[in-house]
């Protein structure tokens, strides 16, 4: 009886000592840990965008992790992907609330729902958006917005398109915008991902979307 408390109460402070590990690793990682929220349509390529993203990342030697919110989305449906990116391993499982960073594929959503709602202050943008930063009514606590014309740049490198590709297209503005990762990095995912024409096609996008984004400081 003696053995089995003294068991039990050394299992009670290893598992209490563990969980305040776990805990304290969780608050630290959260400070310096960026979180980036994607909104596009169903079909143009939010999810690829995040996977694309996280292998830039893992070339850096950074920890990152991407997943998207699933719902009962069709195809051209408003739908959200998120992204994690930071130096040490990443705890935290859950959808992101209150974004660093948000990305809007697509020009029409950035006029028709509240991409910015949780935006930390200080935050940034980058949009899809081809008219003058003076016609976007942007929220008080964005820091730093890039804005690009990705519907042109989209169909520079792949061509005329009844649904245009623009996921790649917006990394290279996230990376111009942000420099959470290199744009070098963008371009070897692409390259593990895709060969050829299909390859070569995104390249394409990305740089020529990283020279024409325009970036603000608010």
């Amino acid at each position: 009886m003696i053995y089995l408390d003294i068991y039990n109460i050394t299992t009670i402070l290893i598992l209490n000592y563990f969980e305040g590990i776990f805990e304290s690793n969780v608050y630290e990682v959260c400070d310096i840990m960026i979180e980036i929220r994607f909104h596009g349509r169903g079909g143009q390529g939010a999810v690829t965008a995040g996977e694309l993203m996280v292998n830039a990342a893992n070339y850096e030697g950074k920890w990152a992790q991407s997943f998207p919110f699933f719902g009962g989305e069709r195809r051209g449906a408003p739908v959200r992907a998120f992204l994690r990116i930071d130096e040490d391993r990443i705890w935290l499982h859950q959808q992101i609330y209150e974004p660093d960073c948000c990305v809007v594929l697509d020009q029409g959503l950035v006029i028709s729902i509240p991409w910015a709602d949780g935006l930390k202050p200080d935050g940034s943008a980058i949009l899809n958006w081809s008219g003058s930063i003076d016609d976007l009514v942007l929220p008080d606590n964005l820091e730093k917005v890039g804005l690009v014309d990705a519907i042109s740049v989209s169909k520079m490198a792949f061509g005329e398109r009844a649904f245009p590709i623009t996921n790649t297209t917006m990394l290279g503005a996230l990376s111009k915008t942000t420099g959470i990762v290199k744009l070098d990095s963008i371009l070897k995912s692409i390259k593990e991902k895709w060969t050829g024409n299909i390859a070569e096609s995104n390249i394409k996008a990305v740089e020529e979307a990283f020279k024409q984004t325009q970036v603000y400081r608010l």
